[in-house]
């Protein structure tokens, strides 16, 4: 999953835009199920690319099972896109600051083998098995006394995340100007055919100073 359309995304306008983003607990994220604690775990079955809201739906999961080939990665941050679905809150968490701000600052893609390295996913598998494996996982799980797993799984998100309504709603603040000023300036460069396959010219990029800054004012 690769997240949002951003074709579509470069048609609409700043209102619309603001309102996709609509923050709510409890209810659905732009990506679906992303601000909701369901009360039974889900594993994520990765084949291919997991980036941007892909990224963010599979940290919204317990489990992370990845085929060989897969790439994980904020490739949201090229095009101006924050990230709205949990990212921010729940990618340090699971992977750590120093690891998440590398991957949220530089929005470089990362492998299966890597992101096993650093905890991203809990498994790496030959390519086809990943939905095999996480079904198998699950029927493990499954076979446990449910009322125990769920209560230590509940007490793990608790303590693990605090408070992760306030970390949710933080993200969908901060989100805010990204959405007004850039999302739709980025998703209209995507929309023309840059950043295709994953590609992205990063020596293509103005750097703005306080001295070019001022030239344009």
């Amino acid at each position: 999953c690769s997240g949002a359309d951003l074709k579509s995304a470069s048609r609409l306008d700043k209102e619309s835009l603001m309102d996709i983003s609509r923050f709510a607990l409890g209810e659905k994220g732009p990506m679906g199920p992303s601000r909701l604690l369901l009360s039974k775990p889900v594993i994520a079955a990765i084949a291919g690319h997991a980036v941007a809201g892909g990224l963010e739906l599979a940290l919204w999961c317990d489990l992370r099972i990845a085929e060989e080939d897969s790439i994980l990665g904020v490739y949201c941050r090229r095009w101006g896109v924050p990230l709205i679905d949990g990212g921010t809150v729940r990618l340090p968490r699971i992977i750590g600051l120093g690891r998440a701000l590398d991957l949220i600052l530089t929005g470089r893609g990362v492998s299966a083998s890597e992101s096993l390295q650093m905890g991203l996913v809990n498994r790496v598998v030959p390519i086809g098995q990943s939905r095999i494996e996480a079904e198998k996982l699950g029927l493990q799980i499954s076979s446990f006394p449910a009322g125990c797993m769920k209560a230590d799984r509940l007490s793990a998100y608790l303590n693990g995340f605090s408070s992760i309504e306030d970390g949710l709603r933080y993200e969908y603040l901060g989100a805010q100007q990204a959405l007004m000023f850039e999302t739709q300036k980025g998703a209209s460069k995507f929309a023309s055919g840059s950043g295709r396959h994953g590609k992205f010219d990063f020596t293509n990029t103005t750097i703005v100073t306080p001295q070019n800054q001022n030239q344009n004012q």
